[in-house]
């Protein structure tokens, strides 16, 4: 399975513009420029997306695991924050926060199966940078 997702770009780094579209049309020549990604302008910008991905990923990553080991959950909402470090030009963590509510779950197992969705969900694997995370049974 092949999924894309394309970037177009005019002028320089600063001044620029740029248009990020998906392969799903969920995002539709959205905008994209400095202002977005460094300073709090309008727009997405990929570390935001980043962000909507490894969320996304670990939940559902979650969900089978809870599923395999015979629990059904009633709601997990997850937020991701990505550090950018401008200074060094790279994603220098990936924060996980969730609040679970999984009926019947002794807490023990609850945080072996968090902790191995976030080592195993595919957007973990791919990044390259600390993640951590805080779960929290509600």
């Amino acid at each position: 399975m092949k999924r894309y997702a394309k970037a177009n770009w005019k002028g320089n780094g600063k001044e620029g513009k740029g248009l990020l579209s998906t392969q799903s049309t969920v995002l539709d020549n959205n905008q994209y420029n400095f202002s977005g990604r460094f300073a709090e302008g309008s727009g997405t910008n990929p570390e935001e997306l980043i962000a909507a991905a490894h969320a996304g990923c670990f939940t559902m990553k979650l969900s089978f695991l809870l599923g395999d080991a015979g629990f059904v959950p009633e709601n997990l909402d997850t937020r991701c924050d990505i550090n950018f470090d401008t200074a060094k030009g790279r994603i220098a963590g990936s924060h996980l926060i969730l609040e679970a509510s999984v009926p019947g779950i002794d807490p023990a197992k609850f945080e072996a199966l968090v902790k191995e969705a976030k080592d195993t969900c595919p957007v973990s694997l791919l990044l390259n940078t600390d993640i951590t995370y805080e779960a929290r049974l509600v």
